[in-house]
């Protein structure tokens, strides 16, 4: 596949959007990629990441082996997502704190978008398919109402199991790498590391991430592969499902000390915006969360245009 800078440069700006998904719980960087036409291109070249390439590596020299694993697309896009997760998770942070139904509003237009473009896809809806679908969107639902660990774990082993839990859970459309995390009690000291550059925090949680992403996106090819559309069933239902979890508006049942003992949520549920206890910022909602969507339609569009053949 022959590509320019101005394709490299459009996959590096792909890579910060699927970062700025990941860092948000309930958002995941699957979806975007997705959406933005790039999703088993990805699949593919991570797992051209095996002992094949390195036996290429001694036969033929970096640069057979570079072609192999489509090293400038990965490159592009890891360097955007990067950059992206380290440059906006002060940022995402302080939205989360301050302004958390218009970020939510943001991200549940584009879910919402996500659930139609990823749904027509399928060219030919079964009974089957349908049932998987609903399959699919009750188990992302049950994983939404599923209450956090209350503490924080920070054990080297404990990190790099999160780290390879939860980028199985990013490569997936409609499952939030990051709410994985927030219910592993990982969330915050992750965010917190990445705030504050925390190195050895960063890479037991990269090396786990590593780990579990050479392993589960075998298995996603091989879905992809075998049962495309019914795959596709479940990734409609599961990002579906997950809408519960990024519904802007929410009641606190229960609430929990962090690490700086300040007093945050712990566990809530969803809500009408009418019976929401304070003010529910409902038009600046509505705004951003169509913004959310036109987002998406946004990047379908852009993708198109930029498919390269």
């Amino acid at each position: 596949m022959q590509r320019n800078l101005k394709d490299y440069i459009i996959i590096f700006l792909k890579g910060i959007a699927m970062g700025a998904a990941d860092v948000v719980p309930g958002v995941s960087g699957g979806t975007i990629a997705f959406i933005s036409g790039i999703y088993e291109e990805l699949l593919s070249s991570i797992n051209a990441v095996n002992l094949g390439a390195v036996k290429i590596l001694k036969k033929n020299g970096f640069k057979a082996m570079w072609m192999s694993v489509n090293g400038n697309f990965l490159l592009s896009l890891l360097l955007g997502i990067g950059i992206s997760v380290l440059s906006l998770a002060k940022l995402i942070k302080w939205l989360l704190e301050n302004e958390p139904i218009l970020l939510w509003s943001f991200f549940f237009g584009l879910v919402v978008a996500s659930v139609f473009f990823v749904g027509k896809q399928i060219k030919n809806w079964t009974v089957t398919k349908a049932l998987m679908l609903i399959i699919g969107a009750a188990l992302a639902f049950y994983i939404t109402i599923l209450p956090p660990v209350a503490n924080q774990i920070t054990s080297s082993w404990f990190l790099f199991f999160a780290g390879a839990l939860a980028i199985c859970a990013m490569i997936l459309p409609g499952i939030s790498g990051s709410f994985i995390l927030l219910l592993l009690g990982a969330y915050r000291p992750v965010i917190d590391a990445l705030d504050q550059r925390d190195i050895k925090i960063i890479f037991l949680f990269g090396c786990g991430a590593i780990v579990g992403l050479l392993t589960f996106s075998r298995i996603l090819k091989w879905l992809f592969d075998k049962y495309k559309e019914m795959t596709l069933a479940v990734l409609t239902g599961f990002i579906a499902g997950s809408l519960n979890k990024i519904w802007p508006w929410k009641e606190t049942l229960s609430w929990r000390t962090n690490s700086h003992g300040e007093k945050v949520p712990f566990i809530q549920e969803s809500i009408l915006p009418f019976n929401y206890d304070g003010n529910p910022e409902l038009l600046w909602a509505i705004v951003l969360a169509i913004l959310g969507f036109a987002v998406i339609l946004l990047l379908e569009k852009f993708s198109k245009e930029n498919t390269v053949t």
